[in-house]
């Protein structure tokens, strides 16, 4: 308790003993003790009311308010509350609205002071916000532009088996199009993506990490999961190293999904599933997301015009290339030399074109990997990624005529 308030409590105290006593008058006390006859008299009645706290001071809020919320709609909003825990008012408020139009619904600020008075709000620890910085997104402008993947990090269930959840989302929509438990591996990681691609047809581009499965540091930053989506003609965008925020959207449904469905694990693999789809159809149907103006993401996403093709044919290249099939060896036959590709493109078909300088580029699909120089070496390119450096000095030599050369590392053949 405060210690001026504890010093006034001690003063009421004192002020009607002294009183008791009848050496003072009440015009006489209400000088000493600064205060005026109507106080005196208030005070005296309290502790003649046999009340034990009459000396503590009471609370002025109105006894009445003719605005404050009605308890039927209270109700309403606390039961929704516990139907879905992990909403928060503002997205409660959307499915208020939804579900009871008819109603007068109180704001935002309002609802969370009911859930808060109802304990049905955990207390949040804040924190200092960093300095915001520019994220180097991809322009969107419709469902299917580009898909976002990650691997979540990975934890164990109840009986100790490692769980590591691929999951997929569209930029635009914030669909999430699937989550599923796999192998952090090629082999487990490309079945998700065909049935995603059979399901939702095939995007313009997949935002992806530099870390296996999806990127490497061979030739392009290809593997072999980003390769196959080349043929398919969705052009990997991978993010700055050590730079999550690149994928921002993507993580922060990490977060979400991290807090419903694994905040404890589940008791096994086949369980922990069942959370995953349940969240999935949560969050695509039911969710307001505060990014869509509080519509959830199914009511943007549609499906992609660019189907699955039944059969992928080898990249086509103009009648300036040279085609090499790459060996199991991840190497090439170039001019009598056997020259090392990349072992991710393996039984893959590459084009190679001569430069004005007289190196070669070589290409795979629409994109450059590297360069043959006169003496045969092979020097692989980076992988082309927003920001990565400041941008070079124009150069006279066009290289490509989609994608600019960027970050030449040398790679003896």
């Amino acid at each position: 308790m405060p210690f001026r308030e504890t010093c006034r409590m001690e003063e009421r105290i004192r002020m009607l003993i002294e009183y008791d006593t009848g050496n003072w008058s009440v015009s006489d006390l209400c000088r000493r003790y600064d205060i005026c006859r109507d106080t005196f008299y208030e005070w005296r009645a309290r502790r003649a009311s046999g009340a034990p706290d009459w000396f503590v001071d009471r609370s002025h809020a109105p006894s009445y308010s003719p605005h404050a919320t009605p308890a039927e709609l209270r109700e309403r909003i606390i039961s929704l509350r516990r139907r879905f825990r992990y909403l928060g008012p503002r997205k409660l408020l959307v499915k208020l609205r939804r579900e009871w139009p008819q109603l007068c619904w109180p704001a935002a600020s309002t609802i969370g002071d009911i859930l808060k008075k109802a304990n049905l709000i955990e207390p949040v620890k804040r924190r200092r916000r960093p300095i915001d910085q520019q994220r180097p997104f991809a322009a969107v402008v419709a469902a299917n532009d580009e898909w976002n993947t990650d691997f979540k990090g990975w934890f164990r269930t109840a009986d100790h088996q490692r769980i590591d959840p691929l999951t997929l989302t569209d930029s635009y929509s914030r669909f999430l199009i699937d989550v599923r438990i796999v192998p952090a591996s090629i082999e487990g990681a490309q079945p998700v993506f065909a049935r995603a691609f059979r399901r939702y047809g095939l995007p313009v581009s997949i935002r992806c990490d530099n870390g296996a499965p999806f990127g490497s540091s061979g030739a392009g930053g290809l593997t072999r999961l980003s390769a196959w989506w080349l043929k398919l003609g969705i052009e990997p965008h991978f993010i700055r190293p050590a730079s999550p925020q690149e994928n921002g959207r993507h993580e922060r449904m990490h977060r979400t999904l991290k807090k419903q469905t694994s905040r404890p694990p589940a008791g096994n693999a086949v369980e922990q599933q069942r959370r995953f789809d349940k969240f999935r159809r949560h969050y695509n149907d039911e969710r307001p997301h505060e990014a869509l103006g509080q519509r959830p993401p199914a009511e943007l996403y549609t499906r992609s015009l660019r189907p699955m093709p039944t059969r992928i044919e080898d990249p086509w290249y103009d009648a300036d290339h040279q085609p090499r099939r790459v060996r199991s060896s991840g190497e090439i036959m170039w001019k009598g030399d056997r020259i090392f590709i990349s072992e991710a493109l393996v039984g893959e078909l590459v084009g190679i074109s001569e430069l004005e300088t007289g190196d070669q580029v070589v290409r795979f699909c629409d994109l450059d990997i590297g360069l043959i120089d006169a003496s045969g070496r092979f020097s692989r390119f980076a992988p082309r990624r927003n920001a990565l450096c400041e941008p070079a000095e124009p150069s006279t030599v066009n290289l490509s005529a989609i994608i600019p050369v960027q970050n030449v590392e040398n790679h003896p053949g």
